[in-house]
């Protein structure tokens, strides 16, 4: 019988952070220009005061592979180091190819593997996840895992609801090998039951027979149809992803704090996804942080990136200084799906 080699027992950690953050910045009287709200009000709510949107020609990729070229800097690493790129992101606009394959190319990092995930905001912890087996089992040696989000395509300025929230940008990190732990047991799940809280207004099918009937009419009676009526915009029920999120996030960290054999006074930074500041705050108070702990707020000027916050908001305190060398970090993403993961890592 042929034998199937293991792989020599090993640990992962992550080795670099990198951020592409876009220039353009949006303050709260901007997004007042386009829906019924105020500066005051958005504050309150959410806690942001600016966000970022790239440019017209700036795609997902190319910020992507901005990030990915920081983490790999950071690491002491280039492209043909990486043996496979992960690129969580919700706002790709084609279907296929995967986005991590072009980044991959621009890289250098050819012929690594290289595919795209989609668990909505959670979807940069579970590619920390996936990155972390990759490297413990031997399949990989560095992983170059990004989020990435260009939601300013996707979001309706007009929409009382989502036009203050989304934003772009997107963050990497390098996950290698490592003689002693340095990523901890992923706590994650998802609950299908509540998809609708948090999804896409129309399916691509949808857009095309929208475009078909649009067509039709502008033909029958020339100057009637103007925008696309059916775009995929992005909507949420507010309320009830807020509800969710404060009561049932706070036990997920915790749980990924058990797993990972450490306890609230051995946190150094907390890292919760960038949705909204009042759940920050809630989950802070119900997982009894020391004030010892750096908590990350990205949120206040960069919005919410989804997928890319969690990245973003850990290069920040990294760059910042608020994040000790060879610190611990508590990670949490959640969103659509509706989705979320967890975990403990020790910061480069």
């Amino acid at each position: 019988m042929t034998a199937l080699t293991a792989a020599p027992t090993r640990e992962a950690r992550i080795l670099g952070v990198g951020a592409h953050r876009p220039p353009r910045v949006i303050d709260n009287a901007e997004v007042c220009t386009w829906i019924d709200s105020s500066d005051e009000w958005i504050q309150q709510r959410t806690g942001i005061k600016t966000r970022r949107w790239a440019a017209p020609d700036v795609s997902v990729v190319d910020m992507s592979e901005d990030a990915g070229a920081k983490a790999l800097a950071a690491a002491g690493l280039s492209g043909s180091d990486v043996d496979a790129v992960i690129l969580a992101t919700v706002s790709y606009p084609f279907q296929t190819p995967a986005a991590a394959a072009v980044v991959a190319h621009r890289l250098g990092a050819t012929p690594a593997a290289a595919f795209d995930i989609s668990a909505g905001c959670a979807g940069f912890c579970h590619g920390v996840a996936l990155a972390s087996d990759l490297v413990r089992g031997g399949t990989a040696r560095n992983v170059l895992v990004i989020g990435a989000e260009k939601l300013s395509d996707f979001t309706d300025q007009h929409d009382r609801s989502t036009a203050f929230l989304f934003a772009d940008g997107a963050g990497a990190v390098v996950v290698g090998a490592s003689t002693e732990p340095g990523i901890g047991p992923t706590i994650w799940g998802s609950d299908g039951g509540q998809a609708d809280l948090i999804k896409s207004k129309f399916s691509w099918l949808e857009l095309r027979a929208g475009q078909s009937a649009d067509a039709a009419l502008a033909a029958e009676e020339p100057g009637t149809v103007g925008e696309v009526e059916h775009w995929p915009f992005l909507e949420q029920q507010g309320q009830s992803v807020f509800r969710w999120a404060v009561w049932q996030m706070a036990p997920v960290a915790q749980a990924a704090m058990d797993a990972a054999g450490v306890s609230a006074e051995d946190i150094d930074v907390f890292v919760p996804h960038q949705a909204n500041a009042r759940i920050i705050d809630a989950m802070v108070k119900q997982l009894k942080l020391p004030e010892s702990v750096h908590v990350a707020r990205d949120i206040v000027d960069m919005g919410n990136t989804s997928a890319a916050s969690v990245p973003l908001a850990m290069e920040r305190a990294v760059a910042d200084g608020d994040a000790p060398s060879g610190g611990l970090a508590l990670l949490i993403g959640y969103g659509a799906g509706l989705s979320y993961a967890a975990q403990v890592v020790r910061l480069p």
